[in-house]
């Protein structure tokens, strides 16, 4: 078996972020559901070997979603559910992005780097925040280290495991 790398990236200020252009009828719709963030857990991360809650069972979701310190955002397009995000707030100012992705028929729409210039938008509303930062794999999407990198995120360490 290959070695999977792993990057972790941060902002460590609002001067770093560099926004992409966002879809008029792409918005961001905070959500506290426990079935939807499995729901999104499952079909975001199905073609990304996202494995580590898939036996989860409605009670762990639940107490993970319902921690006063996670955020949840489902993505709309048009109406339409695109992604989601989920961030947790920590201590010491940091936000991390825990999970981020589109579902597999948005993939390709252009929407990725708008959807995460709101999600970083909305990590530095938090009070607090002093820092926004997240990890991505060689599994993940092609694009998705691009796009971190693209709207600012430095990278401060890789792993591989």
């Amino acid at each position: 078996m290959k070695g999977i790398k792993v990057w972790y990236l941060e902002i460590t200020g609002t001067e770093q972020f560099i926004p992409s252009k966002v879809a008029a009828d792409l918005e961001l719709r905070q959500i506290e559901d426990a079935a939807i963030n499995a729901r999104f857990y499952r079909e975001v991360g199905g073609n990304w070997q996202w494995i580590d809650r898939l036996d989860w069972t409605d009670s762990q979701w639940k107490k993970w979603v319902n921690r006063e310190n996670l955020k949840t955002w489902v993505a709309h397009l048009g109406g339409e559910e695109a992604g989601y995000v989920e961030m947790e707030i920590q201590k010491g100012g940091s936000i991390e992005i825990v999970y981020f992705g589109l579902l597999p028929l948005m993939i390709g729409k252009g929407i990725g780097g708008g959807m995460l210039s709101l999600a970083v938008q909305k990590a530095w509303k938090i009070d607090g925040t002093q820092r926004v930062w997240l990890h991505t794999c060689s599994e993940d999407h092609p694009h998705a280290l691009g796009n971190y990198e693209k709207r600012g995120f430095r990278l401060f360490k890789t792993e591989v495991i």
